[in-house]
């Protein structure tokens, strides 16, 4: 059964909300990001067994390597052990079905398919004009982002855009090669206009009882003090948090829909500049073709 689900989608597209609302259900314990899993896929092996405790992501799991050992070696195959580790996971939180935030996932949904063919994949699409406006002020990632990508610099909303088209679409496309009743898509924004309806929706697709927990999330949790992002304060489902037809200049507006403005009516979000400027579009266009993870694989 586990991993049960898969709860993907760009980065500051809500996944964080989202995997809170899930792990406050009663029968879903939902590990924090993981990272590992397709990074070490192969076959279980001693030196798997050091990658993962070498893997600054795998402590949060919380196993000593005697255990570990002992799980892989009841364990032929890596999928097998990552369910040993799930089960693991669940079982100290006294939850059955067991799931995984990863944002990035969302560009590995085949593989993940491919380890866990009854895993649901559950993605979160938010309007990448907002996506934009929180990444490029993403203090923690920024260096991150910049080395991985140089043309963040020469242009931090257009590259935002061709990021945030990368993710979805990759995403999107694979969602819909997945088996009937695998892929579930969610809106951030019906989300928080609201967030029963559509847990509700959620629950119908991950065939368990809706439970009010999940929108009860961040009861006893809310930390008033100033400075703290909606994030680390805890808020419960807040609308209007970042909002780009107010925040966002309308140059930067034209950057992004001439990078990304395909990929915003795909998903019905729609534009504010219905034809951007020659000079926007060379732009997305010159950064488009340096872009390192090209917006969609070969072939799709």
């Amino acid at each position: 059964m586990n991993p049960y689900l898969f709860i993907v989608g760009c980065p500051r597209s809500g996944t964080t909300l989202l995997r809170r609302m899930v792990d406050a259900h009663p029968e879903i314990a939902i590990t924090r990001e993981t990272h590992w899993i397709p990074e070490l896929a192969g076959d279980v092996t001693p030196e798997l067994v050091d990658a993962l405790l070498a893997h600054r992501k795998f402590a949060k799991l919380e196993i000593e390597r005697q255990e570990l050992e002992a799980l892989a070696a009841d364990q032929p195959s890596y999928a097998g052990l990552v369910t040993a580790l799930f089960d693991r996971y669940g079982a100290a939180r006294g939850k059955r079905l067991v799931g995984d935030k990863t944002p990035n996932y969302v560009r590995k949904i085949p593989l993940l398919h491919e380890l866990f063919p009854r895993a649901r994949i559950v993605h979160i699409v938010r309007d990448g004009r907002d996506v934009a406006l929180s990444a490029v002020g993403w203090d923690r990632k920024l260096d991150e982002l910049r080395e991985r990508f140089p043309i963040w610099d020469e242009s931090p909303v257009a590259a935002a855009a061709l990021w945030w088209r990368w993710h979805v679409l990759h995403g999107r496309r694979a969602g819909r090669d997945m088996p009937v009743g695998l892929y579930h898509e969610l809106r951030y924004e019906a989300l928080v206009e609201d967030a029963e309806r559509e847990c509700r929706d959620l629950c119908v697709f991950l065939d368990i009882e809706y439970d009010a927990a999940m929108v009860r999330f961040h009861e006893g949790r809310t930390r008033d003090e100033p400075g703290l992002s909606a994030k680390r304060a805890w808020l419960p489902v807040t609308p209007g948090l970042r909002e780009w037809r107010e925040e966002m200049r309308a140059e930067d507006v034209e950057a992004f829909e001439a990078a990304a403005g395909d990929a915003l009516e795909e998903l019905g979000y729609p534009r504010a500049i219905p034809a951007p400027g020659a000079s926007a579009r060379e732009q997305a266009a010159a950064l488009a073709s340096a872009f390192p993870g090209r917006p969609l694989p070969e072939g799709w």
